[in-house]
């Protein structure tokens, strides 16, 4: 597996500055959809968004953003291009904690393929990656053919990421801004695979005895256009 490549960052001027970094700028960059929701969201909170800060409230310590990495790469092995493009990676202060924490904005758009698909006449380079994700997170194989492979990739990052940076804690949240929260299910059907139930607006640990402890949670903000997430 490839490693990082030093990277040197400016400050955002706004939500524009985001849409560079998307792989597909034209196509991914729409009014509505989850990339201008996430961007605006983030930008607007000058901070954490309300729900994400409320997730956090379990913990029972004050949050503060550190930093935050649109469209942050996190190599994988299996592949020349074998890395999960987040949305989103935020280091988070959590009272005398760190979080590193991988966010993955939804609207209405799925998790993109079920693991079954994704397997379908996988080379040698996918296996390698699949055994890869399931040794990091604790998952044995086989896993079921209906979990949608994103939410793989995308929890393991921060689990790589929070090693990386030495963070007392790693997460995934998924910051949705569907009003029918669209694909809640497939995301508590990810999380049941660590024996937990998941709950909308809930931050679970599902890995308590890990080295960092990983959580997962699911954030209802509102839509870019439709109302203010943050403050």
């Amino acid at each position: 597996m490839e490693g990082h490549v030093a990277g040197i960052y400016v400050p955002s001027r706004g939500s524009g500055d985001w849409r560079c970094l998307l792989a597909d700028p034209e196509k991914h960059w729409r009014l509505g959809y989850s990339a201008v929701s996430l961007a605006e969201s983030w930008e607007a909170a000058k901070g954490l968004p309300n729900e994400i800060g409320q997730l956090l409230s379990s913990f029972g310590s004050p949050s503060e953003l550190l930093l935050a990495l649109p469209e942050h790469k996190v190599p994988l092995p299996g592949s020349h291009r074998g890395h999960s493009q987040n949305d989103l990676f935020a280091l988070i202060r959590v009272g005398d904690q760190t979080l590193a924490a991988m966010v993955e904005g939804k609207v209405d758009e799925s998790f993109d393929k079920p693991l079954g698909e994704w397997l379908i006449n996988a080379s040698t380079g996918k296996r390698e990656r699949l055994n890869f994700i399931c040794d990091l997170l604790g998952l044995r194989q086989p896993l079921p053919h209906t979990i949608r492979y994103q939410l793989l990739h995308r929890t393991v990052s921060a689990i790589i990421e929070a090693k990386r940076f030495k963070t007392d804690m790693a997460a995934m949240f998924v910051h949705s801004f569907s009003v029918k929260r669209s694909w809640f299910a497939d995301f508590a059907e990810f999380v049941s695979l660590f024996g937990v139930d998941a709950e909308p607006d809930r931050l679970v640990c599902v890995r308590p005895e890990h080295t960092p402890p990983l959580y997962l949670g699911w954030a209802t903000g509102a839509r870019a256009g439709v109302g203010a997430t943050g403050s």
